[in-house]
């Protein structure tokens, strides 16, 4: 799926469920959670594995549960600790839309299974070619991705940063 399909299959459930619950749009910051969450397995899979040459797919690593699952825990653990359930929900809500998404056809009937992606690096990974269709010539889109993805993990470790600093000051 391309980047923005992603995010319109996060986004919208998590639109409806505030706008139903609340009776009001989703706050700037959930919006950007729901983004984050939405992007993360290929804002750092697809630079490691076609900018890098470091992992055997863009679907593997963040993609795989042994590391979906943990991050989401560790998700959850932050969320309720800072009082922030619906910002963790819905970081893992999205990040689990993606994962689902991107394997849909070997979840779906008549024979569901789980993909050796999803369970790397316990299996194998699917093969891919070494070049993704999406590269481009002379594979700028692979770089324009790589410089995107630096940005949006730099300005979420940053505000991660700042509120894990605000977090420790404020506590007794």
């Amino acid at each position: 799926m391309f980047p923005i399909e992603h995010f319109i299959v996060a986004v919208v459930p998590v639109v409806a469920y505030v706008f139903v619950r609340d009776r009001h749009v989703p706050t700037g910051g959930l919006l950007a959670v729901v983004f984050v969450g939405s992007q993360l397995p290929d804002l750092i899979d697809k630079p490691l594995a076609h900018q890098f040459g470091l992992l055997p797919s863009g679907r593997v690593f963040v993609h795989s549960l042994p590391i979906a699952v943990p991050l989401c825990c560790l998700t959850g653990w932050y969320a309720w600790r800072t009082d922030r359930l619906r910002a963790g929900g819905a970081f893992a809500f999205a990040y689990g839309t993606h994962v689902i998404t991107d394997n849909h056809q070997t979840l779906s009937p008549p024979n569901p299974t789980l993909s050796d992606d999803m369970l790397w690096p316990f299996r194998p990974a699917a093969p891919r070619p070494d070049v993704p269709y999406w590269a481009g010539e002379a594979s700028i889109n692979v770089r324009l991705w790589t410089l995107f993805s630096a940005l949006v993990l730099t300005v979420t470790v940053y505000y991660l940063y700042r509120d894990v600093n605000e977090q420790l000051r404020s506590s007794p």
